[in-house]
């Protein structure tokens, strides 16, 4: 294959892998950072310590977590055709993209959430804040360098399942990469796409840390 005939294939593949990764990773931080924020302030000595509620999250998320993607994604399909219509194509990806990646972001947050100096929400809790003050005004500021690392590291593993997604019917560089490069035995296919994957994710990785660089400079002079 030509890169004449390469070109339209891997920008179609780039733009669809995108398009699943952005959207899943929206609907993973919006319910994925609430869920993580909930496990540490539900934990023993939290402020809504609450240790029923915290297991059963932490179950769910444990169980979660220890899904291989392949797996689930076969599993969603009943789920996915209901949500979406479909199980094929880069919109219904988004749906087990977005329910593999949740539990794995919420546990990073969790371990963001829990680094915050416990001195600071003693003294907004001293002054007579309230919970949902402590987790806007102090938690989630105090974490934004480690959740915004979190976030990185998210979309890197998403772009990871949307490749796996690919080989099902999700379209994506996974699904040219399977169809052009591996079924067609043309081993030059297959490297322009790794390549190209290595690309976006090396992009996504320094973008991610210039912006916890920049983060943490303006905390260290805003202290």
């Amino acid at each position: 294959m030509t890169w004449t005939d390469m070109q339209p294939l891997l920008t179609q593949g780039t733009v669809d892998t995108l398009y699943m990764v952005l959207w899943a990773t929206v609907v993973t931080v919006l319910v994925g950072l609430p869920l993580g924020v909930l496990l540490v302030l539900t934990d023993k000595g939290g402020l809504l310590q609450n240790t029923p509620v915290n297991k059963i999250v932490g179950v769910i998320v444990n169980i979660g977590r220890s899904l291989p993607f392949l797996i689930l994604l076969i599993a969603l399909i009943p789920f996915t055709t209901w949500i979406v219509g479909t199980f094929i194509g880069p919109t219904a990806m988004i749906v087990p993209l977005s329910i593999g990646a949740v539990p794995f972001f919420a546990r990073l947050v969790e371990t963001a959430v829990r680094e915050v100096d416990h001195g600071l929400v003693e003294a907004v809790q001293s002054m007579g804040g309230s919970i949902p003050t402590i987790v806007r005004k102090v938690l989630l500021p105090q974490a934004l360098p480690s959740l915004v690392s979190a976030v990185t590291t998210t979309v890197i593993v998403l772009i990871g399942y949307s490749a796996m997604a690919g080989a099902v019917g999700g379209e994506g560089l996974g699904s040219k990469a399977v169809t052009y490069g591996y079924l067609r035995f043309d081993n030059r296919f297959m490297l322009v796409t790794v390549a190209l994957l290595i690309v976006i994710v090396t992009v996504i990785q320094l973008i991610g840390d210039g912006v916890v660089r920049l983060l943490a400079r303006r905390g260290r002079s805003a202290s």
